[in-house]
């Protein structure tokens, strides 16, 4: 685990019950606020309020995202494997990473990943839904093709591109985490972290990957500062924040960042 760090902070635009116009301007404004990540999620309906509300798909938004903005790393919280070809993944996340990249410099997309969850997308759109161990089994060979084909590409990507992976479970999450993440996203509360990053390292251990330079990553949506405090203490370098348009609340926004300098000194 990595804590020689700074702190950043990430705010995930939920792609739901607001026009695109509206998050456009929400992208535009929380760069200019100094944000370090923007991330959306990859489903195709709403998570909440109205089930057919309006709502936008990822991949898309995404690329749209690496042309309009000039500073601030982004991507999917997360992407859902099972949606799309694994090599089409990795070809789809290089030319983002390279459509970002401005001026001569790397690209700052962020390949946030995990095996899905939310049945109605699969139904809907025509995808086996299969069982949590059969999508998490399709991820962990899927990274295995993504990575594959990013060494073939041409051009390459213009970094190595940091893989973020998001669950908590020990058996068969955390293992992938050991063998593809740079960044280890959860919910879980600060007395679960040290556990859950003993079981990664383990699997690291068990398998010969270096996890000493995983970043953890977990959820400030609902939860006040002391509990921010306690994240941090338990190693948690990356913290993101779920918004909601189209009422943008960018005064906790600012709180947060403010947060976030103190960390930093």
């Amino acid at each position: 685990m990595l804590t020689d760090t700074p702190v950043r902070f990430g705010v995930q635009i939920k792609p739901q019950h607001a026009p695109y116009s509206a998050i456009r301007e929400a992208v535009t404004r929380l760069e200019d606020m100094g944000v370090d990540i923007l991330f959306n999620w990859d489903h195709f309906f709403p998570l909440s309020g109205e089930p057919d509300g309006l709502h936008f798909e990822s991949w898309t938004m995404l690329a749209a995202w690496a042309e309009q903005t000039e500073r601030v790393e982004f991507g999917a919280l997360v992407n859902c494997n099972s949606y799309r070809n694994a090599d089409l993944q990795a070809d789809m996340a290089r030319t983002i990473d390279h459509i970002s990249a401005k001026g001569g410099d790397v690209g700052r997309f962020i390949f946030g990943t995990g095996a899905g969850w939310f049945e109605r997308d699969y139904d809907e759109y025509g995808y086996e839904f299969g069982t949590p161990g059969t999508r998490l089994n399709d991820l962990a060979a899927g990274l295995d093709r993504i990575e594959a084909r990013w060494a073939k590409l041409n051009p390459a990507p213009t970094r190595d591109i940091p893989v973020m992976i998001g669950g908590k479970g020990e058996q068969k999450t955390l293992r992938i985490v050991a063998a593809h993440a740079n960044i280890w996203h959860s919910f879980v509360d600060a007395g679960e972290i040290a556990h859950k990053v003993s079981v990664i390292d383990a699997w690291g251990e068990k398998d010969g990957h270096d996890t000493s330079g995983l970043i953890v990553s977990n959820e400030l949506e609902r939860r006040d500062q002391a509990t921010a405090d306690a994240l941090f203490e338990a190693g948690t370098r990356l913290f993101t924040l779920g918004f909601q348009g189209q009422d943008w609340d960018y005064d906790l926004i600012a709180s947060w960042l403010a947060w976030r300098d103190a960390k930093n000194g």
